[in-house]
């Protein structure tokens, strides 16, 4: 007897670190800590405190790399600190935007922003029409259709590591141990 059957739906992929795009940090030869992330989402920070912590203690033994997953139906100005870290990024400062914006969460407005921006001397015309450009909506709309594209990112923080995601704690001692496996 022959069955019908349908060909198996390969499981969702999660996109490899492309360094020309992605924001990576950290030595290539080490294990990998992908974030999907809110700036104004309170876990999101929480994630971001462990992760220096993580960078800290392991030195080059942990590779960094951050995507843009704003919720914008909960957190009104994640598109826009999104924005401005691109918008920083243009301009060779998306890491220290990416610090300022989790240490400044509960001041992400427009004035705020602008300021951050002045703060780590910017040039703030350029950060102003790079923010609205549809260059950096796109790329972040990049960074949420990869996470959608995975099946695994439901909210914020979501972390994979080596590729696969995390779904245990993001505390400090917690990364360790998944990072030693």
């Amino acid at each position: 007897m022959t069955r019908h059957t349908m060909p198996a739906k390969p499981p969702p992929a999660l996109q490899p670190l492309d360094a020309a795009v992605d924001h990576v940090r950290g030595s290539p030869a080490g294990r990998v800590i992908l974030e999907y992330g809110d700036y104004e989402c309170p876990y999101s920070r929480q994630a971001f405190r462990a992760i220096e912590a993580v960078e800290k203690e392991l030195g080059g033994g942990v590779r960094f790399a951050f995507r843009h997953y704003p919720l914008t139906g909960i957190h009104p100005h994640a598109l826009a600190a999104a924005a401005a870290a691109e918008a920083a990024a243009g301009q060779g400062r998306f890491w220290d935007m990416h610090a300022l914006l989790f240490h400044r969460q509960k001041a992400l407005g427009d004035s705020d922003l602008r300021r951050y921006a002045t703060g780590l001397g910017l040039d703030l015309a350029l950060f102003d029409a790079d923010r609205a450009s549809a260059g950096v909506l796109k790329r972040i709309q990049r960074d949420i259709g990869s996470g959608d594209a995975t099946g695994e990112v439901w909210g914020t923080p979501t972390l994979f590591i080596d590729g696969a995601v995390h779904r245990g704690g993001y505390d400090v001692a917690t990364l360790l141990a998944a990072l030693a496996r």
